[in-house]
């Protein structure tokens, strides 16, 4: 009866859940706001309201293909460590399983993920492992990319607390990469992979047994070792260009409301999305720290000018990156239950 202990507590536990999502993002509006004024003062909202004036209807084709780009870029990783998924369905599955996330409690997410594989005939098992090596692929990206952002600002001037970010961030992404090497080379670790996996599955149908599912993924990983260790460095590389396509977003739209390439280069505006972008590991994305700081470095660099633009830029940026995979996640997921019903 422990195992259906977690089970039982999850409606309360839902609760606190959604109390301290509530409690957490007011405390980072307010965040927000305290390190806008504080770094770049008084934020004029008449003149970011006609920075957004200038943004034309045509502006959302390349923001909503870019942003089709990421997510498909996305979900490249489970493609290669679940034979047979393929890239639509396994976009399909991503899409789906962040809007449930959003707007139910766990572990609805891992429920329509195992629902959807077990509708595509295939083992729900490897898909989870799959999604948990995805987790860990994604952190390694994650604090990788200020690598890439501090080449593109070399050119800019750099200080030296630049650097030891930097450096900071390069030895946390190589210890993930190590851990992942051990994970395709290491039977303990395929333990712990197949058993974390269970466990969550457990949360959803009480009846899995964690044990099972790593010994299931101990003999697929025998059977597909070779996939797997020639799988992970396409999986890096696309999640790489997953986090270009959210900074390209980002840059298009300084442009599409008017901010001056002259004042803020596309090497500029890229190099500060990903040297900062390790702060995507907060709340909701990084929303209000992240913003802040991007917003701060930009008006240092082009000035007061500049302000009213990067604002709005940022708006939109955080709309299309927020609010269009729930979109298009509800596609995703009526689509997949449409064609099931068939």
């Amino acid at each position: 009866m422990a195992r259906d202990e977690p089970v039982a507590a999850t409606p309360a536990a839902a609760r606190r859940r959604r109390l301290i999502r509530l409690l957490v993002t007011a405390v980072v509006v307010v965040l927000l706001w305290r390190l806008v004024t504080g770094l770049v003062g008084r934020v004029d909202w008449t003149a970011v309201g006609a920075a957004l004036s200038r943004l034309d209807a045509w502006a959302a084709a390349p923001l909503l293909g870019v942003l089709l780009l990421r997510q498909v870029l996305n979900a490249v990783p489970l493609t290669r460590f679940l034979p047979g998924l393929g890239l639509v369905r396994s976009t399909e599955n991503d899409l789906t399983a962040n809007l449930v996330a959003t707007v139910a409690p766990p572990p609805a997410d891992v429920a329509v993920r195992i629902a959807m594989f077990r509708s595509w005939g295939l083992d729900p098992v490897l898909g989870m492992a799959g999604v948990t090596l995805n987790t860990v692929q994604f952190y390694a990206v994650r604090f990788a990319v200020p690598v890439l952002g501090l080449l593109l600002l070399a050119r800019h001037g750099l200080e030296a607390r630049h650097w030891w970010i930097g450096l900071g961030c390069a030895l946390a992404a190589a210890a993930v990469l190590v851990l992942l090497v051990v994970v395709l080379r290491a039977e303990r670790a395929a333990v712990w992979i197949g058993t974390t996996a269970g466990r969550l599955a457990r949360r959803v149908r009480p009846a899995v047994d964690p044990d099972a599912w790593a010994r299931r993924v101990l003999d697929l990983r025998a059977q597909t070792s070779d996939s797997m260790r020639t799988g992970l460095a396409p999986a890096l590389v696309a999640l790489t260009g997953m986090v270009l396509a959210d900074g390209t977003i980002l840059l298009l739209a300084l442009r599409f409301v008017g901010v001056d390439p002259v004042a803020l280069p596309a090497t500029l505006v890229l190099g500060v999305f990903l040297l900062t972008y390790p702060l995507t590991i907060l709340p909701l994305f990084g929303f209000g720290v992240l913003d802040a700081l991007l917003l701060a470095w930009c008006v240092s660099v082009g000035g007061a000018a500049v302000e009213p633009g990067v604002v709005a830029a940022t708006v939109v940026w955080r709309v299309v990156t927020l609010l269009g995979p729930l979109l298009l996640g509800v596609a995703a997921l009526g689509s997949w239950r449409w064609r099931t019903r068939r």
